[in-house]
C-alpha cells in the first residue's frame, strides 16, 4: 500500500464528498483593459481570452499562484495556473479556492475537466463558456492532507513530463547543428572546381499570375507544398490540362529537378521533385534544373543550398534590401564548389543518412511527448477520482 492509499484508507475509508464548485471556489471575472495601453514588453501579463497573454502592462489585479478559466474566444475552457501577478480581462474567470481545498488540487481537477468546459462554448459568432457551467461542476473534496499528497504526486509527474520534453528539445537542437556542422565542413572541404551556378544549371521561375484552379487535372504547387525535407502533394491544388499546355516551360518541373522557395519565411529551402506526375509551379518557388547529370548530383546541390556557402552569397545580394527574394540574376553568379561525382555522391550519402536521423527524430519527438502526456492525463484521473461519500 502506498502512501496516498494509506491516508485515503486512514482519512477517509467511506469515501469523499463531492461540492459544486462555487461551493468551495470564489469565480470573479476580470475587468477590460484598453488593448492600445498594452504593450508587447512590460511587468505584468493581461489574461483574457487566449492561451497566451493578450499584452503587458504595469499595473495588476491578481496576485501570482492564481487558476484561470479562458471565458471568450476559440480558447473559451482553457485552464491555466498564473504563476505571476497578472491582470485579469473582461473574458478571464479567476477563481479563488476557500479553506477546504488547496490551490492546486483544484487546478489540477479543474485542468482534468477542460475538455468538458471546452465542450460546453456556446454562441454562434464569438465562443464563450458561461459561469455557471464551471459553477456546477462537481469537485471531490478530500481532507487537506490526502490533497497535498495528490498535489505532490502530479506537480512530481508535470516537472518530469517537462524535463523530459525539455530534454528532447535539445537533443534536437543538438542534432540539428551536428548535421549542419558537418554539411558545412564537408562540402568546405571538398576540394572541388569552382565554378558559377549558372554553368551547372537553368534557373526556372513559376508563373507570375494566377491561374484558374479546377477540381481535377494538374497539380499546381506553391511554397507551401515545400515546406518540408520532401515535396508534399497531398494538399494541392489543380489547374486544367489545357492551361497546362499553355503555360510556359519554364514553371514545369519534372524528376531530378531542385525546386526553392523564392520568397517568404522559409526562403530558399531546396526540395528535390520525385516524381514523373505533370507539375506547374506558382512564382513563389523555382527551380534548378542541372545541364549535365554525368557531372553535377542534385542531392549534393540540394546539400549545398543549406550551408553558409550558398547563405554568405544570398546575404551579400539581399543587404539592405526592403523585400527579400531569390533573383534569377544574381543566383547564376554565385560560386559553388564542384568536387567529382562520385565525391558529390559519397558526400550526400552520409549527409542523407544524417539528415533521415534528424527527420525520424523530429517526428518522433511529437509522438513521445503525447504519448507522456496521455500518461499523464491517466494518472491524473486515476489520482482524482474518490468513491462518493454520499
Amino acid at each position: 500500500m502506498n502512501r496516498l492509499e494509506e491516508l485515503i484508507f486512514r482519512c477517509c475509508p467511506n469515501g469523499v464528498p463531492y461540492l459544486k464548485l462555487d461551493t468551495v471556489c470564489d469565480i470573479g471575472k476580470g475587468v477590460q483593459f484598453n488593448k492600445s495601453d498594452m504593450q508587447e514588453e512590460g511587468s505584468y501579463p493581461v489574461i483574457n481570452g487566449g492561451v497566451n497573454p493578450s499584452g503587458y502592462i504595469e499595473k495588476y489585479n491578481n496576485d501570482e499562484n492564481t487558476i484561470t478559466i479562458s471565458q471568450g474566444g476559440a480558447s473559451a475552457g482553457y485552464v491555466n495556473w498564473i504563476e505571476t501577478k497578472f491582470w485579469a480581462g473582461a473574458h478571464c474567470y479567476v477563481l479563488k479556492p476557500k479553506q477546504s481545498v488547496l490551490k492546486r488540487f483544484v487546478y489540477h481537477f479543474i485542468k482534468s475537466m477542460e475538455y468538458k468546459l471546452q465542450e460546453c462554448q456556446y454562441g454562434a459568432g464569438i465562443p464563450a463558456l458561461a459561469k455557471k457551467t464551471i459553477a456546477r461542476l462537481m469537485i471531490p473534496v478530500p481532507p487537506i492532507e490526502v490533497q497535498s499528497e495528490v498535489v505532490r504526486i502530479l506537480d512530481n509527474f508535470t516537472e518530469l513530463t517537462a524535463e523530459l520534453t525539455a530534454e528532447l528539445t535539445a537533443e534536437l537542437t543538438f542534432r540539428k547543428k551536428q548535421l549542419d556542422y558537418y554539411r558545412e565542413n564537408l562540402i568546405v572541404n571538398s576540394e572541388g572546381e569552382i565554378k558559377k551556378l549558372g554553368e551547372v544549371v537553368d534557373i526556372y521561375l513559376g508563373l507570375t499570375a494566377t491561374p484558374k484552379y479546377t477540381d481535377s487535372g494538374v497539380k499546381f504547387i506553391s511554397a507551401q507544398n515545400t515546406s518540408s525535407d520532401y515535396l508534399d502533394l497531398e494538399n494541392v491544388k489543380y489547374i486544367s490540362e489545357n492551361d497546362y499546355k499553355k503555360a510556359t516551360s519554364n514553371a514545369k518541373p519534372k524528376r531530378g529537378d531542385l525546386l526553392f522557395t523564392r520568397v517568404g519565411s522559409n526562403l530558399g529551402h531546396p526540395v528535390i521533385v520525385e516524381t514523373d506526375e505533370e507539375l506547374c509551379i506558382f512564382v513563389s518557388l523555382g527551380f534548378l534544373r542541372i545541364k549535365k547529370n554525368e557531372e553535377v548530383s542534385v542531392r549534393y546541390l540540394k546539400h549545398w543550398m543549406n550551408t553558409d556557402l550558398f547563405w554568405s552569397q544570398v546575404r551579400k545580394n539581399v543587404h539592405g534590401a526592403a523585400k527579400v527574394n531569390l533573383n534569377t540574376g544574381w543566383l547564376r553568379k554565385f560560386e559553388i564548389s564542384i568536387p567529382t561525382l562520385s565525391k558529390q555522391n559519397e558526400i550526400a550519402d552520409v549527409l542523407d543518412q544524417m539528415d533521415r536521423i534528424c527527420s525520424d527524430f523530429i517526428s518522433g519527438l511529437p509522438v513521445e511527448i503525447e504519448a507522456r502526456q496521455k500518461q499523464y492525463s491517466y494518472y491524473r484521473n486515476r489520482l482524482l477520482y474518490f468513491e462518493n461519500k454520499a
